[in-house]
């Protein structure tokens, strides 16, 4: 099948062979046509799988006609993060460019009066995030009543962030002859609840199992003390033949700090999180596809859509608080067919995290260990004999000294002539010191031992030797 056989436009197909495309996914192959036809849809899809392009490529030839009107979006897609509605905006550029709509981004962190000026001039494609929509709307700067398609795309991190309640709102403010798609990587109840209120007869398209990982991605999880998990990330991107990589961690802070310590190492590295401007944002990310960084160090406003290609891994260095959100960081990478690795750091308190993550895949994930290391692993330089010779004349030398020395017996019959007759006493002390030093001794002999056959004797990453009690 190609995308000729889906019912699509010729202006529309010509964009899609200029973009490099030829065969639909089966998300796109299963959708394009419903949405072509006006049905309501549900599409569940894991990250990779082509989820934007299916809604993207139908919306440009069913808005194609028609006429837009100051202040009243004449569509609707929802994005749960500035930078997933950025990534929207650049499909219908890329696809909607034979076609002569006008498509408008409305998100925070940027000015809004060239938001204002463009609605007031008439929108075919409104993409928005929840917050700033919300904002618009409540000062009566945007009115919803003309909109005849709605896209509730990532439905399960709008739950996560807490914006169903404002979805629920923004719904009930659509006219109800409209149709309505919504997407979304796992269906928890309450997505399962909201599609049932605001979607009429859906046809439900699932081209993966909910919450299954990439089989082009290889997983390992790394235990790890907390303290060494820096130590453990510059070891692997230094020896795992990492071109490119995403780091990603709970915490703003630490995602500041890790930057800042990779690049005291040397690394290329940038940062992306919510306490950075929207313009800042994707100054890095361009920076990142471009080339001049190869490692985004990230929060969890990175996960989920961003689109980039030949992301070779994709580091945990914490293991996410979510169980869905490790399907979506570790998508990062593995995409359009590529191959890729993903790594998670993994500290005794992490145990449940892990578990929650293994249970929601249904699927174990291996732990890291020397078969899967990248790199030969070096053995250490034996020790020569020489080196080891000189240390036993001298704990001889000194128990002998130790046990010979008779100044403080001197000194105590020059201070008390009656006790001379019993210089035992300082005897008993001194070879007290003598025997503490051998086990000193015998722990040196012990290091010298040489390693039985077979046995790995190099140097190695300390994380391959911690385990969970």
């Amino acid at each position: 099948m190609n995308f000729a056989d889906l019912g699509l436009s010729e202006e529309l197909l010509k964009a899609v062979e200029e973009a490099g495309y030829t065969e639909p996914t089966p998300i796109q192959a299963e959708a394009i046509p419903a949405v072509l036809m006006m049905k309501d849809l549900i599409g569940i899809a894991q990250t990779g799988t082509g989820k934007t392009a299916s809604f993207v490529l139908p919306m440009i030839d069913v808005m194609a006609s028609g006429r837009r009107r100051a202040l009243m979006p004449r569509s609707l897609i929802l994005e749960p993060t500035r930078e997933l509605a950025a990534q929207v905006a650049e499909n219908f550029e890329k696809y909607g460019k034979n076609h002569d709509l006008k498509m408008t981004l409305l998100i925070g962190g940027v000015q809004m009066g060239d938001q204002l000026k463009a609605l007031n001039e008439g929108v075919d494609v409104l993409i928005a995030t929840p917050g700033r929509l919300m904002d618009l709307f409540e000062r009566g700067k945007i009115l919803l009543s003309g909109c005849e398609l709605l896209v509730i795309d990532e439905a399960d991190r709008m739950l996560d962030m807490g914006f169903i309640p404002d979805i629920e709102f923004i719904c009930e403010k659509l006219p109800e002859n409209r149709q309505t798609m919504l997407f979304s990587a796992t269906m928890p109840p309450v997505i399962k609840k909201l599609a049932d209120k605001f979607l009429t007869n859906p046809k439900q398209i699932e081209v993966s199992r909910a919450a299954s990982t990439n089989e082009n991605i290889t997983a390992f999880k790394i235990n790890v003390e907390q303290r060494k998990k820096r130590e453990t990330l510059e070891w692997l991107l230094n020896n795992d033949h990492v071109e490119t990589a995403i780091v990603f961690s709970n915490k703003k802070t630490m995602v500041r700090q890790l930057n800042k310590d990779l690049q005291r190492s040397g690394f290329k590295s940038g940062e992306i999180h919510g306490d950075i401007d929207q313009n800042t944002r994707q100054k890095e990310l361009a920076r990142f596809k471009s080339g001049d960084i190869n490692i985004l160090v990230a929060s969890d406003v990175a996960a989920r859509g961003l689109d980039i290609k030949g992301v070779s891994h994709v580091f945990n260095f914490d293991t996410p608080w979510h169980p869905d959100d490790y399907v979506h960081r570790i998508g990062r990478t593995g995409r359009a067919g590529a191959k890729g690795r993903a790594f998670t750091f993994v500290t005794k308190a992490d145990a449940e995290a892990i578990d929650n993550v293994e249970k929601l895949t249904k699927s174990k994930i291996d732990v890291f260990g020397k078969k899967d290391v990248r790199v030969e692993l070096k053995e250490a330089p034996a020790k020569s004999e020489n080196s080891r010779k000189p240390s036993k004349p001298r704990q001889s030398d000194d128990r002998e000294d130790a046990g010979d020395k008779p100044k403080k017996p001197r000194k105590a019959r020059e201070e008390k002539p009656e006790e001379a007759a019993a210089p035992a006493k300082p005897r008993k002390e001194k070879p007290a010191k003598a025997a503490k030093s051998e086990p000193r001794k015998k722990r040196s002999r012990e290091d010298d031992e040489p390693v039985a056959p077979g046995e790995w004797n190099g140097p190695q990453p300390g994380f391959l030797g911690v385990g969970f009690d």
